[in-house]
C-alpha cells in the first residue's frame, strides 16, 4: 500500500511538530500535544492510502470511479446518475470507469455543503471530467464537501484514458457523480458499497 504525493504534505508538517513538540516540551502537556499531533499524521497517511487492487475487466462493464456509499440513483430519458457519498474513512482517489478519450476536464467554484445534501451536487465546488468512448458519454463529477476543500483531476483534455486508471483525488470526505448514458445497465442499488475499479457500477448489452 502507498500513498498519493498530495498526502505528504499532510503527513510531514504534522510529524515534524511531533517531533518538535517532544524535543522541546517535557511534562505530560508535551506528551499529550506530540502524541495528538503524531496520531494525526497517522490518520493522513492513512486517508491519502493508494492501495494495489486488480481492476475488473470486461469491455461492456462500468466499473467504480471511487470508493464509497451509492447514496441515490437518477434516471431520466437522457442518461443515468449513480451518487456515491466518500466518508473520511474511503479510498479518495478517483478512477476511470471506462477506457476513453477525455473531451473536457471543467472546474466549477462553488460552496462547501455537506456531501448528503440533496443539492450538493448542484452548489458545491467540483471537477467534471467528460470521457467519450464507442458507447457514449461517460462524466465523473468530483464533488468537495464540507471538509473536502479542493478536488484535484490528473487528467486533462485529449488524455486517452484506459479502465480503472487514477483520474483523480478529493481531499477529505466527499461526493462522486457517474452519469451514464442512458442504455446503461444499472448493476448497483442505493446503500450498497462500492470499491473504484472493482465494483461494477452498470453494464452494457453485446
Amino acid at each position: 500500500m502507498f500513498m498519493v504525493k498530495e498526502g505528504l504534505p499532510f503527513v510531514i508538517m504534522p510529524l515534524a511538530g511531533a517531533a518538535a513538540v517532544f524535543i522541546l516540551c517535557n511534562g505530560i502537556l508535551g506528551a499529550v500535544f506530540g502524541s495528538l499531533l503524531f496520531i494525526i499524521a497517522l490518520f493522513c497517511a492513512f486517508f491519502f492510502r493508494d492501495p494495489k487492487i486488480n481492476i475488473t475487466e470486461g469491455e461492456s462493464l462500468v466499473i467504480s470511479p471511487c470508493n464509497g456509499t451509492i447514496m441515490e440513483i437518477k434516471e431520466d430519458k437522457n442518461e443515468k446518475v449513480i451518487r456515491v457519498f466518500l466518508s473520511i474513512f474511503n479510498v479518495h482517489l478517483q478512477r476511470a470507469p471506462v477506457s476513453g478519450v477525455v473531451r473536457g476536464v471543467e472546474h466549477r467554484k462553488g460552496s462547501f455543503l455537506m456531501a448528503m445534501h440533496p443539492e450538493a451536487f448542484l452548489l458545491n465546488e467540483q471537477n467534471i471530467i467528460t470521457i467519450e468512448n464507442e458507447r457514449g458519454i461517460f462524466i465523473v463529477r468530483q464533488i468537495a464537501g464540507f471538509l473536502a476543500r479542493r478536488c484535484v483531476a490528473w487528467v486533462k483534455t485529449g488524455d486517452v484514458l484506459v479502465k480503472g486508471g487514477k483520474i483523480g483525488l478529493i481531499k477529505f470526505s466527499s461526493q462522486v457523480d457517474l452519469h451514464l448514458p442512458v442504455n446503461a445497465e444499472i448493476c448497483v442499488k442505493k446503500g450498497e458499497k462500492v470499491k473504484a475499479g472493482v465494483s461494477i457500477c452498470a453494464r452494457f448489452g453485446e
